[in-house]
């Protein structure tokens, strides 16, 4: 029942932004965590950054803090991903994802994310 539609992927290059989004339908849940994650060709998928629903707390991988932002418009029912600072090692196919009954905390475990979108192609070359 639980839908997730990412959007907002392209082409930038080094140094640019990029706000990604994730439309979501169909929540029945009081408690859950929603997250973004990224995989490159070759690559695990990686947790990016999460936010909790009941309290707006968040949490970013290393490697995105100070550059990436992640929110959300309840009236929409969709969260953004605020990319600024683009490098190229950010090229990736990002997704999100709803942890049901959750709450994110220091470290966005991949496998417990039950609930995924389709992707959106994040490309970051000059």
């Amino acid at each position: 029942q639980l839908q997730l539609v990412e959007s907002g992927g392209g082409l930038v290059q080094p140094g640019g932004s990029l706000r990604l989004s994730c439309a979501t339908s169909g929540f029945t849940l009081d408690y859950y965590a929603i997250g973004w994650f990224r995989q490159a060709p070759g690559k695990e998928r990686e947790g990016v950054s999460c936010i909790n629903n009941n309290d707006d707390s968040t949490v970013y991988a290393d490697s995105v803090k100070g550059r990436f932002t992640i929110s959300r418009d309840n009236a929409k029912n969709t969260v953004y991903l605020q990319m600024n600072s683009l490098k190229p090692e950010d090229t990736a196919v990002y997704y999100c994802a709803v942890d049901p009954w959750a709450y994110c905390s220091d470290y966005i475990w991949v496998n417990e994310y039950d609930y995924w979108g389709q992707g959106t192609q994040v490309t970051v070359s000059s």
